[in-house]
């Protein structure tokens, strides 16, 4: 079904308009895959008659993507802005917690169905957008400092860290989407998936023998 952009001044209009074509775009690339998404398609899926609209708002696909990716990890932010203020002085299980736990209220507050996290998924495995990706989510504020407060963890085991969250993330948002629960049933699922993480993450970081940060990354393959 197309979006209908009713009458209104040209800057909220525009502003509109970006909006349901980054929703739009969200969806179809997490449900799709990049590849497989044309601009054009994407303008039509919009509800828009013009054939450059996309281009028009966001000059080609990767800048719709970092727009994308720059609106979420901002929403993210805010979580764990909030969550910082309403704790003291982390221990490492907090610390964890503090990077898992603001996706998991993103993802609550994004509602069922949602795609942002397929979406993520998708956008990680894709060379040209891969970086981009994790630097939009990991070069916060509160993560900088968190870092600065000795949160653990070498460069291996963020990644396989950071890993661990997307693709589990992905995985739960499939399967609310399949089955469309209530609001208060998907919260609730959101909030296990994030403990079950908070709980694997501080493991493998200890497994590792990062805590302390005595561990070598090796070789990186």
């Amino acid at each position: 079904m197309g979006h209908l952009v009713t009458s209104a001044p040209a800057s909220a209009r525009s502003a509109l308009v970006r909006h349901v074509i980054m929703r739009t775009a969200e969806r179809l690339y997490a449900t799709h895959g990049l590849a497989e998404v044309s601009l054009r398609q994407i303008g039509q899926a919009a509800g828009q008659r013009n054939k450059s609209a996309v281009q028009y708002h966001f000059s080609g696909r990767d800048d719709l993507i970092k727009a994308i990716l720059a609106e979420h990890a901002e929403a993210i932010e805010r979580h764990r802005l909030a969550l910082a203020a309403r704790r003291g002085e982390p221990g490492p299980r907090d610390r964890v917690g503090h990077i898992v736990l603001p996706r998991i209220e993103h993802h609550i507050e994004l509602g069922t169905p949602s795609w942002y996290g397929r979406f993520l998924a998708q956008v990680t495995v894709e060379p040209a957008l891969r970086e981009y990706a994790v630097r939009a989510h990991l070069n916060t504020a509160s993560l900088r400092r968190l870092h600065d407060a000795g949160h653990p963890g070498s460069a291996r085991s963020k990644d396989m860290t950071r890993q661990l969250i997307v693709h589990m993330s992905a995985e739960l948002e499939t399967e609310l989407a399949r089955e469309q629960p209530p609001a208060p049933v998907a919260a609730a699922a959101w909030r296990r998936l994030g403990a079950d993480l908070v709980t694997a993450v501080t493991g493998l970081t200890m497994a590792l023998g990062t805590l302390g940060g005595t561990a070598q990354d090796g070789p990186r393959g």
